[in-house]
């Protein structure tokens, strides 16, 4: 009995120990915490009735509170992707950019450091009509109104983000203090262009050239009404796109010096959603939206519309291609070939024109709906289909295979490259299709069937076999197939569900897409093969990489954290009901035992996860957050 008892004992202590968790750390941030959000940076910030405070993981305390603004609301904070700022905005906001009506307060924050890099009250200004940051240079352009012992001319500024310091300023409005009407005081009208010495800044009234050093105006040009800009390689050629109220757009080229470089500007018909210059032309894609034309009103009430395609001549503007190829749908996928442009559409199709505009596939190829895949593999081509698969030949779009792998359309697609087998896996959520990647032969390796109506969302080649995973299920195969383990944890009650609304409950994988297409919104090119995890690794070191060129602290830790190995690699998390109460498991991706429970005793949890760092920060009062660790 007393062996017994003693065993028990023993049992319940190596439990406490090795699963159930306890916090790490508890932070009082005090008042109440409206929002919690884990930056590309790894700080948790936390927002409320005492303003904003920054936590770095494994700290003790809170690095940083910014208390200055008093309350701050969820939509007061923007945080920059892929970058260690967070920009804070208060106060009145005028209807019409770049007015003089209304006061707003902003103020920039390197989250790492917690040092306030840019504050509006600081350095004279009244009100912020364009606040951009610029990388690799980390440099700040802000163009707005200054206050009113400077009679809120219209000025921009630029700063120095490593520092703080302002670096330049020039007046924009040298005809401030005259009588004059409302319609004749310029007013921004987009985003600020920064290139070498020199920013360009677009207003209705024309487009303002000044030096970042000194601040005097090199050139105003009469082009009005700029939304945006970009430069070609040399930056000696400008070209600027002005978006019309009905949603067309049309495209402006001038020189660094000013000069127009068109006789006229180029109509577009839609937005322009991909612009690529290239030694022998200009790539344009433009989304143009049926019922109710172009405009946003259209975009939202329209059913269906298409995407148009361009090759432009960079000297006049004119059309390149006698004929535009047709799309019967939005372009999805648009890449830049040596040889042409290759592209596939949402609604299905994909197709390769050179840049002559001749078709170089036979004929344009029929595809299922949403192309979750187009990539290179050593055979040609791969795409990956809602319906179909197959790999084609990039220079005729004939099926490498005899022909398209098909199957009934799938609730949730995924798949990965078994490279031991020599075998593309794609699960369509029900199945699990075995491709071999020579000869195309298909054959169905397992059968799916997840527990709480799910369908698997996602597959892993793993040393210990094939994981397909969805929100509560996690399933193990061997290479025949056979289920190694299938684990299910339940869902929290459905009104639990309910409440933990989206974009509270979320990982943070560091997953760099979406930030360098901000940064380089004019690059297409066609990638290679590989599996998510792959590309996440991959895309995270090419973060890495930029981040240790810019000369900052800041982004010489957000290089480390890129470079790290994610502490939870080799695990997934599943939010589900414990015994006591809504909690978090951590499951082993190999054995699919549970290594850690965290119980968060909430009916609705308000958590963040680090992946990388290998922490869950939990909202565990009004103004307490819990933090968990999450390493082995």
């Amino acid at each position: 009995m007393k062996t017994s008892i003693f065993l028990w004992i023993t049992i319940l202590a190596f439990w406490s120990a090795g699963v159930h968790a306890n916090p790490t750390v508890k932070y009082d941030i005090g008042g109440k915490i409206e929002l919690m959000k884990l930056t590309d940076a790894g700080v948790l910030l936390a927002i409320g009735s005492n303003g904003l405070a920054g936590i770095k993981p494994g700290a003790e305390k809170p690095h940083f509170v910014f208390a200055e603004y008093g309350k701050i609301k969820e939509e007061e904070l923007e945080l920059v992707p892929m970058t260690p700022y967070a920009i804070v905005s208060q106060g009145g906001k005028s209807q019409i950019p770049g007015t003089i009506f209304a006061n707003s307060q902003r103020t920039v924050i390197d989250v790492i450091t917690g040092k306030k890099m840019f504050v509006t009250e600081d350095n004279g200004w009244k009100q912020i009509a364009q606040l951009k940051i610029f990388l690799p240079e980390n440099k700040l352009v802000v163009v707005g109104n200054r206050d009113k012992s400077e009679k809120d001319i219209l000025a921009v500024g630029i700063y120095d983000l490593a520092t703080g310091k302002q670096e330049g300023f020039a007046n924009l409005d040298p005809n401030a203090g005259k009588t004059r009407s409302v319609a004749a005081i310029p007013m921004s009208s987009g985003v600020p262009f920064l290139l070498g010495d020199r920013v360009f800044v677009p207003t209705t009234k024309n487009v303002v050239c000044a030096n970042v050093k000194d601040g005097s105006i090199i050139w105003e040009n009469e082009i009005k009404n700029i939304t945006m800009m970009t430069a070609d390689a040399s930056g000696n050629e400008i070209y600027g796109f002005e978006e019309r109220q009905n949603g067309d757009t049309r495209i402006h080229k001038f020189s660094k010096d000013g000069q127009s470089l068109w006789a006229k500007e180029r109509k577009i018909n839609g937005s322009i959603s991909r612009f690529q210059i290239l030694p022998n032309g200009l790539a344009v894609v433009s989304d143009v939206f049926k019922g109710g034309g172009s405009s946003l009103v259209g975009k939202l009430t329209a059913g269906s519309g298409e995407s148009k395609i361009a090759f432009l001549s960079a000297s006049t503007g004119e059309d390149l291609w006698e004929k535009a190829p047709k799309t019967q749908g939005y372009v999805q996928h648009f890449y830049v070939m040596d040889d042409g442009i290759l592209f596939g559409i949402q609604e299905g199709g994909i197709n390769k024109i050179s840049f002559d505009g001749t078709p170089l596939f036979r004929k344009p190829l029929k595809t299922g709906a949403n192309i979750h895949t187009m990539a290179n593999t050593p055979k040609g081509l791969i795409y990956i289909t809602d319906t179909d698969a197959d790999i084609i030949s990039l220079s005729t779009g004939e099926s490498i295979w005899k022909k398209p792998v098909q199957y009934k359309k799938a609730p949730a697609v995924s798949s990965a490259y078994d490279k031991a087998t020599g075998r593309y896996l794609v699960s369509t959520g029900d199945e699990v299709l075995a491709i071999d990647e020579n000869s195309g032969e298909v054959s169905t390796l397992a059968s799916l069937k997840f527990d709480g109506k799910e369908v698997a969302s996602s597959i892993e080649v793993r040393p210990t076999g094939i994981l397909l995973a969805s929100d509560q299920n996690m399933m193990s195969l061997n290479s025949s197939g056979k289920e190694n383990f299938h684990v299910f944890h339940k869902a929290p009650g459905q009104s639990t569900l309910m409440k933990v609304a989206m974009g509270v409950v979320t990982v943070a994988s560091a997953t760099v897409a979406a930030a360098a297409a901000s940064q380089s919104t004019y690059s297409y090119s066609l990638g290679n093969y590989s599996s998510a995890e792959a590309q996440r690794a991959q895309n995270n070191a090419r973060a890495a990489e930029t981040f240790s060129n810019i000369a900052s602290i800041s982004y010489q830790e957000m290089t480390r954290r890129f470079k790290a190995t994610m502490a939870t690699e080799n695990s997934r998390f599943i939010l589900t009901s414990l015994d006591d109460g809504v909690g978090l498991v951590k499951v082993d991706k190999d054995s699919g035992k549970t290594t850690k429970e965290i119980v968060l005793k909430d009916k609705k949890p308000v958590y963040e996860v680090d992946e990388i760092e290998g922490y869950l920060y939990h909202l565990s009062g009004n103004g307490e957050i819990s933090a968990f660790s999450l390493k082995d």
